[in-house]
């Protein structure tokens, strides 16, 4: 009665064991199989505009950074602000003044396992620096930048201008992929590097126009304004490429090509001869694992009890 009271729980728990390690085993194997699938996602950002400019003032001799930025983004995120203001201790009594006034100004950039892409739109803008609140530095239509990067493959970079342009109040013509100087006696130059794009094997960037200002107003307490201005800036960085299979080893020289004789295995047998009895074939299936660690759980626990039935009958 002992005994099978004994024997019983000791047969309930293997049974248990190793039903539990059977389960876990494909589950086990299903979890990584979905963790080295996902990757990772790429990078992106959008930025409409980036100021970098000194400003210097007349009744000072120290320089008064401008460093201000509209729109940037940085993946997953959007934004749509169509105008930006500043202010600058000393000048113009410290009022706010206006920077960049624009019609339409977005930017987004979205990232995922396969694809990342920044991408930005100015439409029918002006852009002002201190001491210039009437004169505009320059005036388009239309700037977009895109830079897309999917996984594995090659990133593109594209940035375009449509539309005519206004520089200090003089209409240009813009060189693609080039320089234009504008210089305006009294008031200064700027220089405009039109449609910069940069690729490489994971990264790219598209930066629609660029101007480096150099121009001395002497209004509004500014003596001189210097520095960049970077308009519909995207990036973007592709996600890792996944991981693939390896490839197939090549046939080996001393191998026989399809389709040529090749001599017996030394354990070839002769059709219609059977095979001796108490051979074993070697390897294992894909279910050997779980075996073997459900066989583990029933010495276990028939060693467990085992134990408990000694002391019981001491």
């Amino acid at each position: 009665m002992n005994g099978n009271t004994l024997r019983s729980p000791a047969r309930r728990l293997a049974t248990v064991a190793t039903a539990t390690v059977l389960a876990a085993g494909p589950a086990a194997l299903a979890g990584a199989g979905t963790a080295q699938a996902s990757g990772d996602h790429g990078r992106a950002s959008a930025t409409v505009l980036r100021t970098g400019l000194g400003v210097s003032l007349l009744d000072k001799t120290v320089n008064a950074p401008l460093t201000a930025v509209l729109n940037e983004v940085h993946a997953p995120g959007t934004a749509r602000e169509t105008a930006l203001t500043a202010r600058l201790d000393g000048v113009d009594a410290g009022r706010p003044f206006s920077v960049l006034r624009a019609d339409v100004a977005e930017s987004a950039a979205t990232a995922t396992a396969e694809r990342s892409e920044g991408r930005t739109r100015l439409a029918r803008a002006e852009l002002h620096v201190p001491g210039l609140p009437l004169l505009s530095v320059v005036e388009v239509e239309e700037v977009t930048s895109v830079a897309t990067c999917e996984a594995g493959k090659k990133p593109v970079a594209d940035a375009n201008l449509l539309g005519p342009v206004t520089v200090l109040g003089k209409k240009v013509t813009l060189t693609a992929g080039g320089t234009t100087e504008v210089r305006v006696p009294g008031v200064g130059e700027v220089r405009l590097d039109l449609s910069t794009t940069r690729t490489t094997s994971r990264t790219a960037a598209a930066t629609a126009l660029e101007l480096t200002v150099s121009v001395n107003p002497l209004d509004l307490n500014v003596a001189e304004v210097d520095g960049t201005l970077t308009l519909a800036r995207a990036t973007c960085e592709s996600p890792a490429a996944p991981e693939t299979e390896a490839e197939q080893p090549p046939a080996k020289a001393d191998e026989t090509p399809a389709g040529q004789d090749a001599e017996p295995a030394a354990d070839a047998r002769p059709q219609g001869v059977r095979a001796e009895a108490g051979l074993a074939e070697t390897g294992g299936g894909a279910a050997t694992p779980y075996l073997a660690a459900g066989a583990a759980a029933l010495v276990l626990a028939g060693g467990g009890s085992l134990v408990l039935a000694r002391r019981r009958r001491g």
